[in-house]
Formats: structure tokens, sequence, C-alpha cells
């Protein structure tokens, strides 16, 4: 009666009210919340997917092309071979050994786009081939006894010259003098220092950088803000440590995406997915990169 009376009980009810009304926005923001963790989440997962979709299209792209050219149809590499190790080693000796008249060993470095008119006239059809496998050194000679392609880890200059023997320059397909040699990817790095084959000295680190949302927690965009900022600073630790060695040679493999953001600081780079400890990627990515493929005509 008294409440009735204060007017108090006509607040009380406003009170409830607003009570309830804030019970369903905080029931609304969490289902949003919720809603929101689940869309990174699968937009994560959409991203995954889409990156081995593209490879495939590359690679079916590629089939298409070949299929379509009906003068190329039936022609088809007669093998090939990754070569590294003692295998490799084997294949550039035999390379080495021949000997041939004078100027009857053809080497070639080309790049696909267009081919040396020697290139064409010593391959007649098969030089279509070579625009499939380029960029690759090519090896032929006047005879038709040797016919193959090299993709070399560290591809010289175009060139194209005829001589009594084959050009293998060691440099092109094996480690030599002293390099340093890194593998970067979105959480860890790790460097090397060689000689030849030989590692003098290896550091390495790893980031904590969030890998996928996961449901309550951060918002969509915060989480996107912080993992961006997260693989900045990586990238950066990265770089301060290759500017941090002497070696007048840096070769870095890894993440693309990370390894377009360090490329000016390095000579040579490549794509390579190795994983695992800095010390074991380390090590897979530098077989990976100095394997040669080999490609039969």
């Amino acid at each position: 009666m008294l409440d009735e009376l204060l007017g108090r009980a006509e607040l009380k009810r406003r009170i409830e009210d607003l009570e309830e009304e804030n019970h369903h926005l905080e029931r609304r923001a969490a289902a949003e919340e919720e809603r929101r963790a689940d869309a990174v989440t699968a937009r994560q997962e959409a991203e995954e997917r889409v990156n081995r979709l593209e490879d495939r299209i590359a690679e079916l792209d590629d089939r298409v092309d070949r299929l379509q050219d009906d003068e190329d149809a039936d022609l088809d590499f007669r093998g090939t071979e990754t070569l590294c190790g003692a295998r490799l080693d084997e294949i550039l000796d035999r390379l080495g050994s021949v000997q041939t008249g004078s100027e009857g060993a053809l080497t070639a470095m080309v790049d696909g786009d267009s081919l040396p008119e020697s290139v064409e006239a010593a391959l007649g059809e098969h030089a279509s081939l070579i625009r499939r496998a380029a960029p690759c050194l090519v090896y032929t000679d006047d005879a038709g006894l040797v016919s193959a392609a090299l993709s070399p880890p560290l591809a010289p200059d175009e060139f194209c010259e005829w001589g009594e023997s084959f050009r293998v320059d060691e440099s092109w397909f094996r480690p030599t003098g002293r390099f340093a040699f890194a593998v970067a990817r979105a959480d860890l790095f790790a460097l090397g220092e060689y000689d030849g084959r030989e590692r003098l000295e290896e550091r390495g680190f790893e980031s904590d950088v969030k890998e996928k949302h996961s449901k309550g927690g951060f918002s969509q965009a915060r989480f996107e803000r912080i993992r961006d900022g997260q693989i900045a600073d990586h990238v950066e630790r990265c770089r301060e440590a290759i500017e941090a060695s002497d070696a007048e040679t840096t070769i870095l493999v890894g993440d693309r995406e990370v390894v377009s953001e360090l490329r000016d600081a390095v000579d040579v780079t490549a794509t390579s997915d190795a994983g695992g400890s800095p010390g074991d990627a380390l090590e897979e990515g530098f077989r990976d990169f100095w394997a040669t493929r080999l490609y039969r005509l």
C-alpha cells in the first residue's frame, strides 16, 4: 500500500522490465559472439581448402593445356625423377663424362617463354616438353643419344651453347662455399651457416602465433588483429636474425607469404612445407631445396 502511494510499485515494475530486457540483450550478444567465432573458424578452414584447391586447379590447368594442343597430345616425358645425394652425383658425373666432336653437345638454360633456335632444331617436336619443364637446363647431343632436362636449385642466367662436352657447373646443383640457409614459417624460424654440405652453426626460435579462433573469448576482428600483429612481430624477428648473419649469400625457404615479406633481405627464395622443430625444419628444408628434377625427353 505504501509503495503504491509513493509510486515505488511502478518503479519496481519498470526495473523488473528493464532487467528482463537486459537479460534478453545479453543472451543475444552471447549468441552473436558465438556466431562470429564460428564464422572465423569456418573462414580459416575455407582458406585451407582454397589453398589445396588452388594447387589442384593449377595441376589440372597444366594438364588441360597439354591436352588442348593436338600436336603435343601424344607427347610426354619418358620419365621423371627427383635427384639428390648419391643419385644426383651419379647423374651429373655421367653428363660430365660425355665427349663429342667439335660442337656436338648442346647445353642451354631456358625459361620456357621462348626457346633458342638451336634447342628447337635439336629437339624437334620434343621441344614442347621443354616448355613444360622450364625453367630448366637442356642437355642433348647431335646424335640424339642424350636427351634430358634438369631443373637445378640455383639456375644460372639463360644461355645456349654447343661444345665438345656438356656444361655441368657444380654450383647449380650442389651447396658450395660459405652461405646461410634459413627456413621461415608464420610461427618458426631457423638459420644455419654452411660450408658446402657441412653445417657450421645453427640457431632458431618459435613464436606464439594463434592458429585458429575458438568459440568465446576474442571477437573476430580482435582475433585477426592480434594474429596479424603476432605474425608481423615474428617476421621482424626473422629479418633481424637474417641481418645478423655475415654470410655473403643467404637462401630462404618456407611459407609463401612469410618468404615474400623477407625477399628483400635474402638472395634466393623458394617455397617449402618443411615442418617440425626449428632443427627438423632446417634439415628438411635444406634437403628439399638441394634436389634436382630430372626430365627424360
